[in-house]
C-alpha cells in the first residue's frame, strides 16, 4: 500500500495518477469489498443451472472396443465431419499440386 500524503489539513492517497481524499478512498473500498463477494457468488453458483456430467457416458462410448477408429465413435456426424475434412484435404492438396505443375511449365510465347 502506498504511504498517505499529507494534502491541505487532510490524508489521502495516491490513487492510479491522482490523490483521493481518506474519507473517498474508504467508500470506495467499503462498496468494492460489498460487491466483489456478491458478484463472485453469481458467477460461480452452482444453484443458477444444473449441469448434468456427460464425461462418465462419453468414456463408456469410446473405450469400447467395436473395431472402429475413435474419431469416428461419434456416429453419423462425426463419419460426416470427417469424410468433409478428408474431401477437403485431398481435393486443396491437389488443387494445390496443379497450380504447382502450372507454375514450373514454361510460358508460350505468342
Amino acid at each position: 500500500m502506498t504511504r498517505p500524503l499529507k494534502h491541505s489539513g487532510f490524508q489521502s492517497r495516491k490513487f492510479g495518477g491522482f490523490a483521493l481524499p481518506q474519507t473517498l478512498n474508504h467508500l470506495l473500498l467499503q462498496q468494492f469489498s460489498e460487491k466483489v463477494p456478491v458478484l463472485l457468488h453469481r458467477a460461480f453458483s452452482s444453484s443458477a443451472r444444473r449441469l448434468r456430467n456427460k464425461v462418465p457416458e462419453a468414456q463408456k462410448l469410446f473405450q469400447e472396443d467395436n473395431g472402429l477408429p475413435v474419431h469416428i465413435k461419434g456416429g453419423t456426424s462425426d463419419v460426416l465431419l470427417y469424410r468433409a475434412t478428408m474431401t477437403l484435404t485431398i481435393a486443396g492438396s491437389c488443387y494445390s499440386l496443379y497450380w504447382l505443375l502450372v507454375a514450373s511449365m514454361p510460358q508460350r510465347k505468342p
